[in-house]
């Protein structure tokens, strides 16, 4: 048995929050606390100390006893936390002990990668429907799963018990989407259409541009090379 440090003890573990009332900040934190535990089980670690998944998690000890004293897991000082037990109990919290079946709308490159990434399944995200509206792509069979016309995504929705939408259209056909999505039912979408997408309350989006996202990393690193700059400059200046 390998440990690591401290730990739970759920008998001792405070009540924890309604899964409603967490902050959206500690919501974004589980996964990754959860990957980690899941890489620390892969190597045969049996208890971490806080520190230790705070390091593997890049967050800072406190902020991630604090986030796991919300969802009712307290620490034992010198034990360690049970990896595979809070491992279990954060994917309660998150959901992931029922199933759920995902649709991803729009077969172009970014579609199509995300229909073959394995993340999805070893993490209990299974991939039900493909769908679009070119009939180029319509019928196409894509690692054993064939590509639907889009007017029939409401019957699958139905049909089939799909709970999550991916959209990977367009931005202009992203909104039409979104409202199939809703009208059929379905209440969890994740857009990676560079657009906004207006839903009505109670429809949770989550939304993925990665274009944004090498935006904001140009502005680290132009402030980052403004800042050798002045450096260089103060240098000069004191010589």
């Amino acid at each position: 048995m390998t440990t690591t440090g401290e730990g739970t003890d759920q008998r001792a573990a405070a009540p924890p929050a309604a899964a409603g009332d967490l902050p959206a900040a500690v919501v974004r934190r589980l996964p990754e606390y959860l990957r980690a535990l899941g890489t620390l089980s892969e190597s045969g670690v049996d208890t971490v100390s806080s520190e230790t998944l705070a390091a593997a998690t890049g967050v800072n000890s406190a902020m991630l006893r604090k986030d796991l004293s919300q969802l009712g897991a307290s620490g034992m000082r010198g034990v360690g936390y049970n990896v595979a037990g809070l491992a279990a109990h954060i994917a309660a919290v998150l959901g992931l002990t029922k199933d759920s079946r995902v649709a991803i709308i729009g077969l172009g490159h970014l579609g199509q990668a995300l229909a073959r990434y394995p993340g999805f399944s070893e993490r209990g995200f299974d991939i039900v429907g493909l769908f679009d509206a070119d009939p180029g792509i319509i019928g196409r069979d894509l690692d054993g799963l064939r590509v639907r016309d889009v007017a029939l995504l409401a019957a699958a929705v139905r049909d089939e018990g799909i709970n999550i939408g991916v959209i990977a259209t367009p931005g202009a056909a992203a909104q039409h989407v979104a409202d199939l999505l809703v009208d059929a039912g379905v209440t969890s979408i994740l857009n990676f259409a560079p657009c906004v997408l207006a839903v009505p309350p109670g429809v949770a989006v989550r939304k993925v541009d990665l274009a944004v996202e090498l935006q904001i990393l140009s502005f680290h690193e132009h402030h980052k090379s403004l800042g050798r700059s002045e450096t260089q400059i103060n240098k000069r200046r004191e010589r």
